[in-house]
């Protein structure tokens, strides 16, 4: 039993060295194919990571400044005071919708400045400032929905692209094992271990990107729904003030 104890040891002082071999040791000695993949996948990864940041914190910004708008303009009794004060939320999807309905609102009225022309803004107005919201809230929509595509391109695309270099390190495992004529694991080991690499950072790459897409999907339906029900009612208030003149 002594004996064992000197022959573990040295063991242990054999295999340090393979134990030190660190993850960019592997990533250096690859095969300039697996390499490329890794840095396609590292890159896809950052720029994910850029777009959740960015867009976590516009999200963020556009939630509580459109509760802010919503409880200022229905304490407000004026739309003009409301106009005002649109500048405190311009992270505002919805202040938005409003600020472009109250332009068109505003150039409606100036055309229609006599008690005479007021029945024809009304008839004609309201299609024009139906337009006019439609149109704010589409760009809107797609302002918040900007970059989230490239998030759903990295969760589909990503695995597959590690997948792919998970083959090359494969077949390059197999070539190895064909020109030497043998199987162990010193001659396949690095290159099984490069196609595992691979597809630990397709993973990697994809998952936060999923879940980040369907997350930001949520909000952005919320954030539309949202203007959609401002926008009825801004039509039916603007409705309600051409009838009563």
């Amino acid at each position: 039993m002594p004996d064992a104890v000197p022959l573990l040891l040295s063991v242990v002082a054999e295999a340090a060295p393979i134990g030190e071999a660190s993850i960019l040791d592997l990533l250096l000695d690859a095969d300039i194919i697996v390499q490329a993949v890794l840095l396609i996948l590292m890159g896809m990864s950052v720029a994910c990571w850029v777009i959740i940041i960015n867009k976590l914190r516009a999200v963020r910004v556009a939630e509580r400044e459109s509760q802010a708008f919503l409880d200022a303009f229905w304490k407000s009794r004026r739309l003009d005071a409301v106009f005002e004060g649109i500048d405190r939320y311009r992270g505002s999807p919805v202040a938005m919708v409003f600020k472009a309905g109250y332009v068109e609102l505003s150039k409606l009225t100036n055309a229609g400045g006599d008690a005479q022309a007021a029945g024809g803004v009304a008839i004609s107005g309201e299609d024009n400032l139906t337009r006019a919201l439609r149109r704010a809230r589409t760009v809107e929509r797609t302002e918040l929905g900007r970059l989230t595509g490239f998030l759903a391109t990295t969760g589909s695309t990503a695995p597959f692209i590690g997948l792919f270099g998970t083959v090359w390190g494969i077949l390059r495992a197999f070539q190895k094992i064909g020109i030497s004529g043998q199987a162990n694991i010193a001659t396949v080991g690095p290159d099984i271990a490069h196609a595992l690499i691979a597809t630990a950072v397709g993973l990697a790459a994809a998952i936060p990107a999923v879940m980040a897409f369907n997350y930001f999907n949520g909000k952005v339906r919320l954030l539309a729904t949202e203007m959609d029900n401002f926008s009825d009612d801004f039509l039916n208030i603007v409705k309600r003030h051409f009838r009563a003149r």
